[in-house]
C-alpha cells in the first residue's frame, strides 16, 4: 500500500475523531481566511479613496460655506478658467437645490411658517441653495432635531405663537444638477437601473432618482413626477450607499440653473487633479487663478487622511487576526499529530522494525495532517464565504464611528449633493464627518475571489506542515526494541 493510500485511509480511521478536528479546523480555517478576504477588501477600498477622492478638490464661493457666509457666486467663465490650471483633468460643475414636498410647502405657509432656513430663492447656506417645491415626499424622517432645524424660529412644536401647533415638517430633498456623472465627491454614479442623462450640459427632462427616495414614493425608471409644476421623468436609479445619500436626485447643470431662474450660476466646482502628488501644488494654481477674494479650494485629501488612518487600523485589526488564526491551526494540528503519534507507538515500531525508514512514517503523518487540513478548508472557505462581508463591515463600522466629528464640526458647507444644515443634523448622502469620503467608507464590499481563496489556503497548508512536521520527527526517536519490548 503506498503511503498517500495508507495516509488517507488513517485519516479516517476513526471517524468521530476525524469529524471533530475537521470542525474545530475548519472554524479556525475559515476565520482566517475571513479576515484575509477583509484584509484586502479595506485594502482595496483605501486605492478607490486615493483615486476617487485624493485627487478631487472642491470650489465654493468665497466664504460660501459657512450658514450665513456666502459671496459672490461661481460662474461657468471661472469653471472654464479652473480647467486651464496644469495638472487639472476634469472640472464639473455643480448647482444645488433643496426641494419642498408642494403640499407640505402649502401647509406651512397657510400657518404662517417659513419653509425653514433658507427657505427662499437663493436661501441656504453661504446663498449656494435654491428651495423648490416638488411632488415627492422626502425619504427620510426629520425627527426631533430635524424638524427643529427645519423650525424658522429655532424651537419644536410652536411657531411663535402660544398654543398654536407648527405643521409636521420633514427633511428637504438634496437636488443636485451637474455636468456630468458623478457625484459631489467625483466620484461616478453607481447606477442600480435605468440608465444616465446623456448629454449633462443640456437641459432634460429626466433625473436620476436615489433608491431610498424612489422606493417612499413607488416611483421607478419611467415614472414621472414635478419639481416646481414642470414634469421629470425618472430616467435612472442610483444607490449612494446611505439612506440620505438616497433621499436626493440629480438633473443636469443646465435644468438645475433654469429651475433656480439662475443661468450660468454655479453652487460648487469638482475638480480632479491627475496625481495625489499634484494635488498641493494645484490647489495653490487653482487658488491664485481664481481669487481668493472669489473663491474657496479646499482638499479633500485632509478629510481622506482621517478616513485612510480608520481603514489602515481595519487593515492591521484583520491581519492580526489573520495571523491568530493561521497559528490556532497549526496549534490545533500539532496538538492532534502529538496525540495520533503517542496513539500510534506501537504501530510505528512495528514498521520501523521491518525496515520502514523514519522519513517514510514521517511522511505518513504530514500527509495524514494535509487530508485533515484540506477537508477543514473546504468548509473553511464556504463559512469564509458568507462571514467575510459581515465581518469587513463590522469592523469598519466600529472603527469609523469613533473617527466622526464632534457634532460642533458637522455643520459645514452645502458642498454639491450633501452639505451640513443647520447644527449640522441634515448629513446628506455625501456630508458628514468625512466630507465626500463617507459614502465610501460604508460601501466596503469584501468579495471572495479565488485568487484570495488560494493565497490563504496555501498559507493554512503551510503552517498545517510545520505543526505536522513536529511530531513527524518524534517518529525517528522511537526505538523498536523499546516498543516491542514493552508489549
Amino acid at each position: 500500500m503506498s503511503v498517500l493510500a495508507r495516509s488517507v485511509g488513517n485519516a479516517f480511521r476513526n471517524k468521530v475523531r476525524t469529524a471533530a478536528v475537521v470542525a474545530v479546523l475548519a472554524v479556525a480555517i475559515g476565520l482566517a481566511l475571513a479576515m484575509l478576504v477583509a484584509n484586502q477588501a479595506v485594502g482595496a477600498k483605501v486605492q478607490e479613496l486615493n483615486a476617487s477622492v485624493g485627487t478631487v478638490l472642491t470650489v465654493n464661493p468665497a466664504g460660501g460655506q459657512g450658514f450665513e457666509g456666502g459671496g459672490e457666486p461661481l460662474t461657468a467663465e471661472q469653471a472654464a478658467t479652473a480647467a486651464d490650471v496644469p495638472n487639472v483633468t476634469a472640472v464639473v460643475g455643480t448647482k444645488a437645490l433643496r426641494l419642498r414636498n408642494a403640499t407640505e410647502a402649502a401647509a406651512q405657509a397657510a400657518a404662517g411658517t417659513q419653509a425653514g432656513p433658507g427657505g427662499g430663492q437663493g436661501g441656504g447656506p453661504g446663498g449656494q441653495t435654491t428651495t423648490l417645491t416638488t411632488s415627492l415626499t422626502a425619504a427620510v424622517d426629520a425627527g426631533t432635531l430635524g424638524a427643529r432645524n427645519q423650525d424658522s424660529t429655532g424651537t419644536t412644536g410652536t411657531n411663535g405663537t402660544t398654543g398654536t401647533a407648527q405643521p409636521a415638517r420633514s427633511l428637504p430633498i438634496t437636488a443636485t444638477g451637474t455636468g456630468a456623472e458623478v457625484d459631489s465627491t467625483g466620484k461616478a454614479l453607481e447606477l442600480t437601473s435605468g440608465t444616465g442623462l446623456g448629454d449633462y450640459t443640456k437641459e432634460s427632462a429626466k433625473a436620476l432618482l436615489g433608491t431610498t427616495l424612489a422606493e417612499k414614493n413607488n416611483l421607478k425608471v419611467g415614472s414621472t413626477f414635478t419639481i416646481n409644476s414642470k414634469t421629470f421623468t425618472v430616467a435612472g436609479l442610483f444607490d449612494a450607499g446611505t439612506a440620505f445619500g438616497n433621499n436626493a436626485l440629480y438633473v443636469t447643470l443646465p435644468t438645475a440653473q433654469t429651475l433656480a431662474e439662475l443661468p450660468g450660476e454655479l453652487s460648487t466646482m469638482i475638480v480632479t487633479v491627475d496625481s495625489m502628488e499634484n494635488v498641493e501644488t494645484a490647489k495653490t494654481a487653482l487658488q491664485n487663478a481664481l481669487g481668493t477674494d472669489k473663491a474657496d479650494v479646499t482638499q479633500g485629501q485632509r478629510n481622506l487622511e482621517t478616513a485612510v488612518t480608520s481603514l489602515d487600523s481595519v487593515k492591521n485589526i484583520s491581519m492580526v487576526a489573520f495571523i491568530a488564526a493561521l497559528g490556532t491551526a497549526g496549534l490545533i494540528i500539532l496538538l492532534i499529530m502529538v496525540m495520533l503519534v503517542r496513539e500510534r507507538r506501537r504501530e510505528i515500531g512495528v514498521l520501523k522494525a521491518i525496515g520502514a525508514p523514519s522519513r517514510t512514517i514521517g511522511l505518513q503523518f504530514v500527509l495524514e495532517a494535509l487530508v485533515l487540513v484540506a477537508l477543514g478548508s473546504v468548509v473553511g472557505a464556504v463559512i469564509a464565504s458568507f462571514a467575510s462581508g459581515g465581518i469587513a463591515s463590522a469592523l469598519v463600522s466600529s472603527n469609523t464611528s469613533t473617527t466622526a466629528a464632534p457634532a460642533g464640526q458637522r455643520g459645514g458647507g452645502f458642498a454639491g449633493a450633501g452639505g451640513g444644515f443647520p447644527g449640522g443634523q441634515f448629513q446628506g448622502g455625501q456630508g458628514g464627518p468625512f466630507g465626500g469620503t463617507s459614502q465610501l467608507l460604508t460601501s466596503v464590499t469584501a468579495s471572495v475571489s479565488p485568487g484570495i481563496l488560494a493565497a490563504g489556503i496555501a498559507a493554512v497548508f503551510g503552517v498545517a506542515i510545520i505543526g505536522a512536521l513536529v511530531p513527524a520527527l518524534l517518529t525517528a526517536r522511537i526505538r523498536p526494541i523499546e516498543v516491542l519490548r514493552g508489549e
